[in-house]
């Protein structure tokens, strides 16, 4: 196990003066990428609706020698996505690298022709509105400055359909579609964009049956890929990354 701990290892400090804005960072996903960034050096920023559990993983990054700013917010509320960046980069320095990892699953998950508008809409706008939104605030200061790195968390749901997904995996499917564009508008301004689709990952995520742990991946899984997608050399970018546990379920 200690050999493998330390393959996996990164030196600490590879991304000192960068600054990292984590979308759903209080739990799961998002705080462990906002954990591995923050030991690599980044300082980070961390926003999500739950108030009280964000002030916890704030408190434990900052226990834990980061330097963190957190922000409870609705990251499907235009305005509210802009003071976030504002403040961001008013208190940490302009955001270098963008994780949009906020999403939900219910109310997706289910046959279409038993879910609401309102089932739509609101895994729609968590799911794939808040990337635009976010996106379009931090990336004008990224194209003035010709470099950032915008990394979007999705799921294989993006590129598999099964029974019962039918609103989520449109969620996942427009984030494919918007990644790709994205990508190609940003190049050119030394702005990488990459998709990361991970398989089931053993977390509060709501909605999806319990699966064996043993055959799921962690949080910590995608972030060391999160990892890996930014230290990567400057002449490329790693497009897609596709991630599933060695054991199949």
């Amino acid at each position: 196990m200690d050999s493998i701990n330390k393959l996996h290892a990164a030196p600490a400090g590879l991304l000192s003066g960068h600054v990292a804005l984590i979308t759903g960072g209080s739990r799961g996903i998002g705080k462990a990428i906002a954990s591995k960034l923050a030991q690599l050096g980044a300082a980070v920023s961390i926003c999500a609706r739950n108030a009280q559990a964000l002030e916890k993983t704030a408190a434990d990054l900052s226990a834990a020698g980061a330097t963190v700013h957190s922000q409870a917010l609705d990251v499907t509320d235009d305005r509210q996505v802009k003071t976030l960046v504002e403040t961001t980069e008013t208190e940490l320095g302009p955001v270098t690298i963008l994780v949009n990892n906020a999403g939900i699953g219910s109310p997706g998950f289910g046959p279409i022709h038993e879910k609401s508008e309102d089932d739509w809409q609101r895994v729609l706008d968590t799911n794939l509105k808040s990337v635009f939104l976010v996106s379009k605030a931090v990336v004008p200061s990224m194209m003035a400055r010709r470099r950032g790195e915008i990394i979007h968390i999705s799921s294989l749901a993006g590129k598999n359909t099964f029974a019962g997904g039918g609103i989520y995996c449109a969620s996942k499917w427009g984030l494919q579609g918007l990644a790709g564009c994205m990508a190609e508008d940003l190049r050119g301004f030394g702005i990488r964009v990459t998709l990361v689709c991970p398989g089931s990952v053993a977390t509060e995520f709501s909605g999806r049956t319990p699966k064996d742990p043993s055959k799921v991946l962690t949080p910590e899984d995608v972030a060391h890929a999160v990892s890996m997608i930014v230290l990567e050399g400057p002449q490329s970018f790693i497009s897609e990354v596709q991630l599933r546990p060695v054991a199949k379920p």
